[in-house]
């Protein structure tokens, strides 16, 4: 039995077209959010200091508006971290929301934060709207991962 060059190439469109389908349609679910601080981190949230936080911005090559946020972190607690995420909140003149963006300010790339130390953090922004008040972002600790 002998199959048609033209069913060969409805069956390989008709595959394409709904690969096509799925990959589309799966792209704009959007991603489960983060899961939230646990008991146990909460309890331990007064143990971080933020200090010596500064902003600062400037136009990289390509004329694009870079807000770069640095400081400090302190582990004031006994417990040695392995990951520190916050909420970067960021908001227009009328106290709107206008950008909520989550960045760890400890974690892999960085290293681990032992009991007593303080490491340094810089946390470059690229796509904070037009419409921001240009004043610091609400900076609120949303993930702690203990080692």
């Amino acid at each position: 039995m002998a199959v048609s060059k033209a069913a060969i190439v409805a069956v390989v469109l008709a595959a394409g077209a709904v690969g096509f389908w799925y990959l589309d349609r799966a792209s704009k679910q959007p991603p489960p959010p983060p899961p939230p601080l646990t008991g146990e981190a909460k309890a331990y949230v007064n143990n971080l200091r933020l200090s010596d936080v500064d902003m600062n911005a400037h136009e990289d090559y390509f004329q694009h508006r870079i807000v770069e946020i640095t400081g400090k972190i302190q582990n004031a607690g006994t417990r040695p971290l392995r990951v520190v995420e916050i909420n970067c909140v960021f908001y227009d003149p009328y106290g709107q929301l206008v950008l909520r963006q989550r960045v760890p300010i400890v974690g892999a790339k960085v290293g681990g934060l032992a009991s007593g130390d303080t490491k340094p953090f810089r946390l470059p922004f690229d796509n904070i709207p037009e419409s921001w008040n240009n004043v610091m972002p609400q900076m609120v600790i949303a993930r702690i991962d203990f080692q």
